[in-house]
Formats: C-alpha cells, sequence, structure tokens
C-alpha cells in the first residue's frame, strides 16, 4: 500500500475511554460514545479511495463496548498496538509502523472526529503529493490538532517532545515540523470530542447514519429522563 489513513485510537473500556465524559455520561455512555465514534471514524477512513486503513490500538478488545460490531469493522483494517511511553512516542512509532507496512503516505487522525469525511481525508492525500508540501496538520477547535499528514513518517519524530493536550499544541507541533525543514501546509478545523459540551456539537455535524450522533441522541434522551424523572 502506498497511502494509509492511520487510526490511532484506545479500545472504547468502560472507566478508561474518555474519562472526562464520564461526570455526564457515566464510564459506560462515555466508552458508548468512545466506540460509535471509533466506528464511524474507521468506516469514514475506509472509504478513502486507495487508502488502505491502519488501526492503532491500545488497550483490550475484549474489555470494550460493542466488542462485536468493532471486531467486524476492525476485520477489514490492518490493527497494531501501539508502542512506546508517552502519547508523542506512540503517534511517532505508530507513523513508523505504518510505513514499515509500506504506506508512503500517512494521514494520521483520532477517534474523536467523528464528523470527518472521507473527502477531508482525500484531499489531505491530495495535498500530500503538492511539490511545495511535506506535511498537513489540520487544527482542532481547542487550539490541538485533530489531523496530521506525513510522507515516509518524515517529522514523526518530531512528536514524543511537543507537549499534548494544550491550548498551543497545534502552534508547537507546526514550529516543531518547521524546525524539521518541512513545508506545512495547514488543513480545515474541526472540534473534537474531549468534555460533554463537545458532544452535541460535534453530533449535529455528523451524517444521518452516523454511529455518534445516534448515540448521542439516546444518551441524551437518557439523561434527560433522569434528570427530571420518567413520567
Amino acid at each position: 500500500m502506498t497511502a494509509a489513513v492511520l487510526v490511532v485510537a484506545k479500545y472504547p473500556v468502560p472507566g478508561e475511554a474518555k474519562t472526562r465524559l464520564i461526570p455526564r455520561y457515566g464510564p459506560e455512555g462515555a466508552a458508548a460514545l468512545a466506540a460509535a465514534a471509533l466506528l464511524d471514524t474507521v468506516r469514514i477512513a475506509g472509504a478513502v479511495h486507495g487508502a488502505r486503513v491502519v488501526v492503532a490500538c491500545r488497550g483490550h478488545l475484549a474489555d470494550a463496548v460493542r466488542t462485536e460490531d468493532l471486531a467486524v469493522a476492525l476485520a477489514e483494517c490492518a490493527v497494531i498496538g501501539q508502542r512506546g511511553n508517552g502519547f508523542g512516542e506512540r503517534l511517532a512509532n505508530a507513523h513508523r509502523d505504518a510505513v514499515g507496512l509500506g504506506a508512503h503516505r500517512v494521514v494520521q487522525i483520532g477517534m474523536d472526529t467523528p464528523q470527518v469525511t472521507a473527502g477531508q481525508l482525500a484531499e489531505m492525500f491530495d495535498d500530500l503529493d503538492r511539490d511545495d508540501t511535506d506535511a498537513i496538520l489540520a487544527p482542532a477547535g481547542d487550539g490541538g490538532w485533530w489531523a496530521l499528514g506525513l510522507r515516509d513518517g518524515r517529522g514523526a519524530s518530531v512528536l514524543p517532545s511537543v507537549p499534548m493536550s494544550r491550548p498551543d499544541t497545534g502552534a508547537m507541533t507546526a514550529r516543531a515540523l518547521r524546525g524539521e525543514g518541512l513545508r506545512v501546509r495547514r488543513a480545515g478545523l474541526l472540534d473534537d470530542v474531549d468534555v460533554p459540551a463537545d458532544v452535541d456539537r460535534v453530533a449535529v455535524r455528523c451524517p444521518p447514519e452516523s454511529e455518534f450522533a445516534r448515540a448521542a441522541a439516546q444518551l441524551r434522551f437518557s439523561t434527560d429522563r433522569s434528570r427530571h424523572g420518567a413520567h
């Protein structure tokens, strides 16, 4: 394969997945949203023409919610484990592993932007073919980034040195890539799902068939009934 969408994910295990959503949705609800987002992301990645889907997972599928659905979806992907101590190191190794599988162009995303489209990902691959572009960085609304496109893994080595989950993570990542001599092109901004306020904001931007939008609506209904009492 010469192109791959690399999905860096954590298996949706209750109590471990999307922990910042637990105060509103509980461990099972947070895991259900994580599972739905991962299912959407894998489906969308699989719709990118000419690109293989590589999923770098952390955790154990057997402990996750929606195990059977995830197993079916992941059967169409190359599934690899995450390697490394910190998040940045795991990201860098995932890029290297995707290249090791034969991908010369890699667009890496997480599982927090289920509203992304196959067209947006395909456009990043097109941009990676440009003579004036070495890397693609797609900013997130919280100041981080939701996608990173690299050729032959060049630039992945900077990721362990970039502080993650900060309002300036996106700017620092772009600066680090440029410090390696890479010409960085910016892609479109998307909000990712980190905290409860993000859930509805992202869900309304998902297509009707979205697992995430469906899960969010079900949890919203359950939460409202619990808050106001069933009649």
